[in-house]
């Protein structure tokens, strides 16, 4: 019996709620519940003030041990004794693409397993969850020694890291990573518990996933049932563990305190006013121009046929996704009330640190450090940004040629993401049986380069090197119509020759590589020179003086690591009105009757059919005043008995 798609009925009966979005500067209480906390660090002062409520050391490593981590870069939690692993339909969407064939599209018509036997092995997905934490603040800094260059202290931190990681992966077996927190302030061993055997167990439509499409991405309200559930398996079997987050049947109630348990990927409300300004100014709106440029790219490989857009819908997805936020996050920074907040706390800070004569002796000079490196950043922004092939197979290709000369350092001096603890995780990316197809590759690199080219200029190193006398067009035909890295074996025949084997590779992927190889390094060796040696030294000492001024009463810039948000369940002042605290059913069939059941708010016919089995009232999405971001996609929304009530899956444009 082939895996079908469970009716909806059985959906909306045993799912109550989902959570639309998560509000850091909602009026309801956008500055009273903003935070995403470490979990050696709960912001527990701030919540019994509030909400009367401490979670307990017991509660804390529950929530830890319960959520996970996403390579495919969100978050997700386990729902229940045998390993079911619940997350949002987009980020499941990557491993449903993989999976799809021109007979079978599981974005398009969605998948349900009724029997783990017929559960569908994801191709390159790996589930991390945080077993341990170790402060190893002392540590790091004790390796860097006092007077010490920028560039020394950075290769001082480079080496003690990669040392403390290969130690703990030697010790543990489980996959370590060293994490800055605080700019610098302090520095944490975090230990992974891996699992790659992981299966898909059900996927709704797409269009039931993410009703209202892009019209509606970043608004609320919102009726999208955007998740999904795999399950992990180890030693061939579904992982057995007591610790899963059990259901709470009623969901979450108007005003109740709610926790987000998540993995936010990046923000910058540490940094400095000229980094932020050097954001508004230039790298956002460049990127923005990035994300365009490859989206025309896409949509035009789409528009050749049904099979080309469904090659291409999943990319396409992600990057208007990106797209979106980046708009949100630019417009913040564009808002002079915003921008003018930043500026008084960091006058604010400053100030502080000058009335201590010590204090302005050792950190006074930081923020001007980080201010000079931005000048040379902004030389190297575009050049970092656009010396890349927008191809898969060319990803492949470069760090192919990186890995086997980076394998053959001391692990200290190796590039990012090469570091001993790391490279399992990547194996298993370069070794991913997904599917490529090529000719939307050769659309991706060719429109890539035709930005490139323009951004870049002809004399550019890179230009020559990679375009040597011929158009976007011909070099993405030359390139992918003769590489054999499509194959999973030949890279890993690569991957396992080492060096010999890729210095003796006459793949034109591997050729150009090899070629790129040294204006890469170039590249990564002055941006650490002039802007990270500059910036890491600094903000270590604004992590230091922050400490002094204002205490560990506060919460770090988010690092893709798992921390905890806090807010409640509200409604919130919008467009004139009031947006309510959640959705329903009805919502969903009357929001899809106003536009006439059609575009983006098109139903499903199972909706349709399934329409008078539905308790109408049933609770879809809900509000909450938790503060995430991107990263967050998956998480579980949790009560005070850690009881699963929802699932986090956007943000809104207020946030």
């Amino acid at each position: 019996m082939k895996p079908k798609l469970e009716p909806v009925l059985k959906i909306s009966r045993s799912w109550p709620y989902l959570a639309a979005c998560a509000l850091a500067f909602a009026a309801v209480s956008a500055h009273a519940d903003e935070g995403m906390w470490t979990f050696d660090n709960p912001p527990t002062k701030l919540l019994q003030q509030r909400y009367h409520f401490t979670p307990a050391k017991e509660w804390l490593d529950h929530v830890r041990l319960s959520c996970v981590r996403l390579n495919d870069g969100g978050s997700g939690s386990f729902v229940s004794p045998s390993g079911l692993l619940l997350t949002n339909h987009h980020v499941a969407r990557g491993q449903l693409q993989k999976n799809s064939t021109p007979a079978h599209d599981y974005i398009q018509n969605g998948f349900y397993a009724a029997t783990q036997a017929e559960e569908m092995k994801s191709p390159d997905l790996e589930v991390n969850v945080l077993e341990s934490m170790e402060n190893v603040t002392a540590r790091v800094q004790a390796a860097i020694k006092p007077g010490l260059s920028g560039k020394d202290a950075l290769a001082a931190r480079k080496a003690i890291t990669a040392q403390l990681e290969r130690d703990s992966l030697k010790a543990t077996g489980l996959r370590s990573d060293v994490v800055t927190l605080y700019q610098g302030g302090e520095y944490w061993l975090y230990r992974y518990k891996k699992y790659t055997d992981v299966r898909l167990v059900f996927a709704p439509e797409q269009q039931a996933a993410f009703f209202g499409g892009d019209p509606d991405n970043f608004t609320y309200p919102r009726y999208d049932l955007d998740m999904a559930l795999f399950r992990v398996y180890e030693n061939g079997k579904p992982l057995a563990s007591t610790n899963y987050l059990k259901w709470n049947a009623k969901g979450a109630a108007d005003k109740e305190l709610v926790f987000v348990a998540g993995h936010p990927g990046s923000t910058q409300r540490q940094d400095t006013v000229a980094q932020l300004t050097l954001e508004r100014d230039l790298a956002e709106p460049t990127i923005l121009a990035l994300l365009k440029h490859r989206i025309a790219a896409l949509k035009q490989y789409s528009a050749r046929g049904a099979e080309q857009e469904r090659q291409a819908t999943t990319l396409i997805f992600g990057l208007e996704n990106s797209q979106k936020a980046y708009i949100g996050r630019l417009e913040g920074l564009q808002d002079k009330a915003v921008f003018t907040k930043k500026q008084q706390e960091e006058a604010d800070f400053r100030q502080r640190v000058a009335a201590n004569p010590a204090s302005q002796a050792k950190y006074g000079g930081a923020w001007g450090d980080i201010e000079a490196a931005q000048a040379r950043r902004k030389e190297l922004l575009i050049p970092n940004l656009f010396r890349r092939l927008d191809s898969q197979l060319g990803l492949y290709a470069v760090q192919l040629v990186q890995y086997v000369a980076e394998v053959k350092k001391p692990d200290g001096e190796r590039l990012p993401a090469f570091h001993e603890s790391q490279l399992d995780s990547l194996r298993y990316r370069l070794l991913s049986p997904a599917p490529i197809y090529p000719e939307m590759e050769k659309a991706r690199l060719a429109g890539a380069l035709e930005q490139s080219l323009t951004e870049l200029g002809p004399n550019d190193e890179w230009i020559k090197t990679v375009m040597n006398g011929r158009t976007p067009a011909q070099v993405a035909a030359d390139l992918i119509d003769h590489t054999k890295l499509r194959d999973p074996a030949v890279r890993k025949a690569l991957l396992e020759g080492g060096q010999a084997a890729i210095a003796a590779s006459n793949d034109p992927l591997i050729v150009l590589a090899r070629k790129m190889d040294p204006i890469n390094r170039q590249m990564t060796k002055a941006q650490e020179d002039n802007v990270q040696s500059v910036v890491d030294q600094a903000g270590e000492k604004l992590g230091e003086a922050r400490f002094l001024v204002y205490g560990k009463d506060s919460y770090p810039d988010a690092t893709f690591t798992l921390r905890l948000s806090y807010g409640a369940v509200a409604s919130y002042p919008m467009n004139g009105t009031i947006a309510p605290p959640k959705t329903t059913f009805y919502g969903l069939y009357d929001r899809a009757a106003g536009f006439d059941n059609s575009g983006p708010f098109f139903l499903p016919s199972r909706y349709a059919e399934g329409r008078n089995k539905l308790d109408l009232s049933t609770p879809l999405n809900f509000v909450a005043s938790c503060d995430i971001i991107g990263g967050n996609s998956g998480s579980p929304v949790i009560n005070r008995n850690a009881e699963l009530v929802g699932l986090i899956f956007d943000g809104n444009i207020e946030s």
